[in-house]
């Protein structure tokens, strides 16, 4: 598999999006997954960011895009996200990325009120139209599971009957290792998405708070989830997830040290291409 960075690690920390690629390339990943807004990116943006991944031989594997609106109750709000995240794939085409990295929202109030089961079907529901349109364009889904308590996607189980109600050959799982170990599930787990996952995060926490720290920093044992998902034979990219770094000065460093612990660890059991 290729080893990716989210390239917000950098956005983050006030490094303009040519001088973070460049890093990015540098530093030796072998692809880079886009963070922006696909509703308000000038065409000149659009374009810096493929020519300099042109350049520097630096694929995009995957657009971001978070769509918590997809669930909500009220109809205008749930078709403006579904118009938003084609948009996003609109994105995605253009710099020829493989997938859209979709984030789906939390069950609000409580799962009171409003019955979760309606929820979870507008959520099928916007997931459809959206795989349908990146079907159409050579583009799959990856559903990014959510550790905390309300999210709509926060088990491997949910993610599973999720990908089984929307029934689209092209809508499939992102596996975040972190976030497995805050829903404290096993590396076997990993079993019931086989032939439904194409992306993975990796980054590390502290057991008990969403982290996206360099691998080493926290607690995650990732030898077990790694050796599980290449067992799953799917090909992608391992993509690290860092945020918010403590000392935005020494970014630079913080990804470097991130890279280097991923690219042993997946060497460990031989998952780096």
């Amino acid at each position: 598999m290729k080893l990716g960075i989210i390239n917000s690690a950098f956005d983050q920390a006030g490094v303009d999006t040519k001088t973070g690629l460049e890093h990015i390339a540098r530093i030796g990943f072998d692809s880079v997954d886009i963070f922006t807004e696909a509703m308000t990116i000038k065409p000149e943006e659009v374009e810096l960011i493929r020519r300099t991944c042109d350049d520097n031989n630096l694929p995009i594997v995957s657009t971001v895009v978070v769509s918590a609106g997809l669930v909500d109750f009220n109809d205008p709000v749930r078709d403006y996200h579904v118009e938003r995240s084609n948009r996003f794939v609109d994105l995605g085409q253009t710099l020829g990325s493989n997938n859209l990295l979709l984030v789906l929202g939390e069950y609000i109030w409580q799962r009171e009120v409003i019955p979760p089961e309606a929820q979870w079907e507008w959520g099928v529901e916007g997931v459809r139209k959206i795989g349908e349109y990146a079907g159409e364009r050579g583009m799959e889904i990856a559903l990014e599971l959510e550790p905390f308590r309300l999210s709509l996607l926060n088990s491997v189980p949910k993610m599973a009957q999720f990908i089984d109600d929307c029934g689209m050959s092209n809508v499939k799982a992102n596996i975040d290792i972190s976030h497995l170990v805050l829903a404290d599930t096993p590396p076997d787990a990993l079993e019931l998405l086989r032939g439904k996952a194409t992306h993975v995060h990796i980054s590390d926490c502290d057991g008990k708070v969403h982290g996206d720290l360099p691998p080493g920093r926290g607690v995650v044992k990732f030898a077990p989830y790694l050796q599980a998902i290449k067992d799953l034979e799917f090909d992608g990219a391992i993509s690290l997830e860092l945020e918010y770094s403590p000392d935005p000065e020494k970014i630079v460093e913080w990804v470097e040290e991130a890279y280097s612990a991923t690219d042993s660890l997946m060497n460990q059991v031989g998952l780096r291409d």
